[in-house]
């Protein structure tokens, strides 16, 4: 039904830069009783402790935060052309007014380890391995507060994930 290849990090065709920054990703969580989801344009993928990593970076604020924070395991959903409106949607609305999953129409598919969506064309599944929040302080160029954080506050939480699998839509 789903027709998914697993393939290796060092596999993966797709640009990561058009994936992450102009496509965008679904975070996809086990949140309690159903699965929870929020769109993400910021994040990269590399190589760190001898193992391909992926770096994602959520808001404290954001619901899916919490679940986030508890699990071990995520996974980031790459939808294809298409589907912006969900996207939109995803990055707009919260988990904790909305069942987002019933709203977009996409179908959860349950990895032994976290949830992604059948539409996918790209799905990575992450197990954290760092997390650290972002602060003022750290911040070297200063000028991209202009357009991130104009007082010099509401920062993110990165994410460093070990990538355990990647599966392509085939």
């Amino acid at each position: 039904m789903n027709n998914f290849k697993e393939i290796t990090p060092e596999e993966l065709k797709e640009n990561p830069f058009q994936l992450i920054g102009k496509d965008w990703g679904l975070v996809t969580v086990n949140a309690e009783d159903k699965v929870n989801m929020m769109t993400i344009s910021w994040g990269g993928v590399g190589i760190m402790w001898n193992k391909p990593v992926a770096y994602t970076f959520i808001r404290p604020q954001r619901y899916t935060f919490d679940f986030l924070e508890k699990g071990e395991y995520f996974a980031i959903s790459f939808l294809p052309e298409g589907y912006k409106e969900q996207l939109s949607f995803c990055g707009t609305k919260s988990g904790r007014d909305f069942d987002k999953v019933r709203e977009t129409g996409l179908t959860p598919v349950c990895d032994e380890k976290a949830p992604y969506f059948a539409e996918s064309k790209v799905v990575v599944i992450c197990r954290k391995m760092y997390a650290q929040s972002l602060n003022g302080e750290s911040v070297v160029d200063k000028s991209v507060f202009s357009s991130y954080a104009p007082d010099g506050s509401d920062f993110h939480k990165m994410y460093i994930s070990e990538i355990e699998k990647v599966l392509v839509k085939e």
